[in-house]
């Protein structure tokens, strides 16, 4: 098989590339990086140390494929992943647009002319913001928990979403180019027969992630604590109850090389990818961990909201293990272990990985 990863050097990208390698030494691995995420060039050497073919390109740049060879399969891992992206100062609305549609666009193109099928990697974003800001949650100590005694709205429950649930706007700029990608995807494999799985994923989380807070949460509170640098609960009072579900990438790839070996494009396409409600952390709690690890270290705390933040967002897996058996296998506190055993390891992490 001849596989082609978009992003390939940030942490998904890498970590998907690692595992098909390991998984099939005959897989021939090719890869596209434009290098502009802070600490993606440390993967370049280990990824060429293990046979795999990293060109340098941009998504955006429909002339950039036309030198890459036909592939089989497309694992698309690139994309600006903040939901802030286009309102921080950090890159304009047209930026993100140009990474995360434009370049979906591109790549579809692609796949059209090498007849490759597309893994599309999208994101619990997709979701309405006011539709979670309303989910029937109390507080707990630590954590926002799920009101059992209210009547759950469509597509959510205990268990977390399923892609029922609404994804009326405001879902952010991030948000709504990625379920703008999925539906021309999904117009692409009807119009021209390639196959194509989106997989809808929480937050992906482990050991050599480039942390920052609004793309990878988990690891960037443990790394940051483990230093002793500031942290701030930002909105809900100030109290860190929001929730989120942790994803391995290893979990992740085992289910893409399941999509890849099924030869019968299911009816459904869309599917739920995160840790689920065993994976599940509050930040206040994720706080409690790392003082058990590291000891005491202030977190400040600033109510005031924060655009496009949300209270709990856990994805509900039950339909894709319905078609594929799947399930994630590494547990919360394995991948929590496993980023702080980084962390100690490798202090300087975030300054490298640091816009």
């Amino acid at each position: 098989m001849r596989l082609l990863i978009t992003g390939i050097c940030g942490f998904v990208g890498s970590s998907l590339a690692n595992w098909f390698r390991e998984r099939d030494p005959s897989c021939e691995i090719i890869g596209i990086e434009n290098f502009v995420r802070p600490g993606s060039e440390t993967n370049r050497t280990v990824l060429r140390s293990r046979g795999i073919r990293i060109q340098h390109g941009d998504v955006r740049n429909a002339s950039d494929f036309e030198s890459l060879p036909a592939v089989d399969w497309v694992v698309d891992a690139a994309a600006n992943p903040s939901v802030l992206a286009g309102v921080d100062n950090r890159t304009s609305s047209r930026q993100v647009i140009e990474h995360n549609l434009y370049g979906t666009v591109n790549l579809l193109e692609y796949c059209k002319r090498v007849e490759a099928g597309l893994i599309l990697l999208s994101t619990s974003r997709v979701y309405s913001i006011a539709a979670l800001a309303a989910l029937p949650l109390t507080k707990g100590n630590e954590a926002f928990e799920w009101d059992e005694n209210a009547k759950p709205p469509v597509g959510a429950s205990i268990n977390g979403l399923t892609t029922k649930f609404s994804i009326s706007p405001p879902i952010s700029l991030y948000g709504s180019t990625k379920l703008a990608s999925e539906a021309l995807a999904l117009e692409y494999h009807h119009s021209f027969s390639f196959p194509v799985w989106i997989n809808r994923c929480g937050v992906i989380a482990g050991a050599g992630q480039f942390g920052t807070a609004e793309q990878g949460i988990f690891s960037y509170w443990i790394h940051a604590y483990a230093q002793k640098r500031p942290l701030k609960y930002i909105g809900f009072d100030g109290s860190g109850r929001q929730v989120r579900d942790a994803l391995h990438p290893g979990d992740l790839a085992e289910l893409i090389a399941q999509q890849m070996d099924s030869s019968d494009q299911s009816s459904a396409t869309i599917f739920n990818v995160g840790g689920g409600s065993e994976n599940a952390l509050s930040l206040a709690q994720l706080t409690s961990w790392c003082a058990k690890r590291f000891g005491k270290h202030s977190i400040a705390s600033d109510p005031a909201p924060r655009a496009f933040d949300v209270p709990w967002l856990v994805m509900d897996n039950r339909q894709t293990t319905s078609v594929f058996n799947w399930r994630p296998k590494r547990d919360l506190a394995s991948i929590l272990d496993e980023i702080a055993t980084h962390a100690e390891q490798n202090s300087n992490w975030l300054d490298l990985s640091s816009p």
